[in-house]
């Protein structure tokens, strides 16, 4: 399989020597088959290597881009709300049009490969979580690897055009307005509706009042979201 090939091309190229100390580091990589990619990752306060951690692939919307824009989405709204987990956070920059391309599926890859060889992570629980374009781009991540994946929180996010039977395999928790004028609320809803009446673990919280472009108050729906994951891993 395609994925499985890119998965050991990115261990094979995954770098050790990433940061330990706390607080977010704002890093770049040379990655075969993506080039150069800027990156964040944040370390947790109280990180131990001899405690396993929970590592989250953070996964920035769409919109104006430059340097380390994954950075500031990570700072500003997946730590405060993440920050109970004391997860490792990877939050790469897409260069491309989506996170669904080669190029930006590969570099977010390989850096998941990196975290797995540099920090003691729990296999148990790895996340990815993204808003709009990072949240059609959690969609995509949790789909095509989930055998890496055992959580996601896509928001205010589309699935048009992908396959039901792909999604949700994994504890799946979507947040979506009612009110969102650039994705629509509906299909959101059918869609967790329908993956539910196949069976699989999957929270729909509607919000009433959230414009697409109010992305930072989604802070405390992503924290109750991740509370849920939590439960489902101690399960």
């Amino acid at each position: 399989m395609a994925w499985f090939t890119a998965w050991l091309l990115a261990i094979a190229f995954a770098r050790a020597d990433l940061p330990v100390a706390r607080g977010l580091h704002r890093l770049q990589a040379d990655i075969p088959g993506a080039g150069r990619v800027t990156y964040a990752v944040s370390v947790p306060d109280g990180y131990n290597a001899k405690t396993p951690a929970p590592l989250v692939l953070v996964l920035h919307p769409g919109g104006p881009r430059g340097p380390y824009y994954g950075a500031g989405f990570a700072q500003g709204i997946a730590e405060p709300a993440l920050r109970h987990l004391k997860p490792i956070m990877i939050a790469p920059d897409c260069t491309e049009r989506a996170w669904s391309d080669a190029a930006c599926d590969k570099a977010a890859m390989a850096l998941v490969a990196d975290a797995f060889k540099a920090y003691n992570i729990d296999r148990k629980r790895v996340l990815v979580v993204g808003f709009s374009m990072g949240g059609r781009g959690t969609w995509h991540m949790a789909a095509n690897h989930a055998d890496v994946f055992t959580a996601a929180i896509p928001m205010a996010a589309s699935s048009r055009g992908m396959a039901l039977d792909r999604l949700g395999r994994q504890p799946t928790y979507v947040i979506h307005s009612r009110i969102d004028e650039v994705v629509p609320f509906e299909p959101a809803e059918e869609t967790a509706q329908e993956l539910r009446k196949l069976k699989r673990e999957v929270e729909f919280e509607a919000i009433d009042d959230l414009t697409h472009f109010d992305m930072i108050s989604y802070v405390d729906a992503l924290h109750r979201a991740s509370r849920w994951v939590a439960e489902r891993w101690k399960e």
